[in-house]
């Protein structure tokens, strides 16, 4: 039967792969001749994440001890998941509407975004050592949090450029735009899902 210890392993592996979905999508935003192998490599990410997702909750069923609840493991990583699957829809809208550039706002939250994994790959390492870490956890999650509400900014700041440059002239610019924001906006939120799911768990257990 797998040892506790395994949760830790796979959900730091999980978190390593949202960094580097992360990063895959900051560079597609980058747009360029490298924007496709860009998306196929957050594809990549999101399908070897599935996997990894999959193991924690075959994992669940089959041990015997656990190191929390199972329905806050199984909660966990479904979250976590979001955010690679986010990621995902995002790259699919660029596909569907065959964009090859992107406004600075849009280049800024791909920045938040890679910020927000890198800072939700630290909270989970420290899952393991959340008595002693608790502090941190805590910051981390606040940071995560702050990070969402920039992102939020960000958001609306975009949408009013797009609708006074594309407003009344370009219809289906602005729509693509919108489509644009809004799944950027929505991959940081399912980061502060994380962090908020992360910071209830510890209060479950401290």
């Amino acid at each position: 039967m797998p040892k506790e210890e395994r949760f830790f392993v796979l959900f730091n592996r999980h978190a390593e792969i949202l960094v580097h979905g992360a990063e895959a999508l900051k560079d597609t935003l980058a747009g360029g001749d490298a924007l496709a192998q860009n998306c196929a490599r957050v594809v990549q990410c999101e399908a070897q994440a599935d996997a990894i997702t999959l193991e924690v909750i075959q994992a669940v069923r089959r041990t015997f001890i656990t190191p929390f609840e199972r329905g806050d493991i199984t909660d966990l990583i479904n979250l976590m998941d979001d955010a690679v699957d986010q990621m995902r829809q995002t790259v699919k809208v660029i596909g569907l509407f065959e964009l090859r550039e992107f406004d600075p706002i849009m280049r800024q939250l791909g920045e938040i975004i890679l910020q927000s994994a890198q800072k939700t790959a630290e909270l989970i390492r420290l899952l393991n050592t959340m008595k002693k870490d608790a502090e941190r956890l805590n910051a981390l999650a606040q940071e995560i949090r702050q990070l969402e509400e920039h992102s939020d900014e960000l958001h609306d700041q975009g949408l009013k450029e797009i609708l006074k440059v594309h407003g009344r002239s370009d219809a289906m610019a602005f729509i693509m735009g919108q489509a644009m924001y809004e799944h950027l906006e929505n991959v940081v939120d399912r980061f502060e899902n994380v962090g908020n799911r992360v910071s209830d768990i510890l209060i479950e257990h401290l």
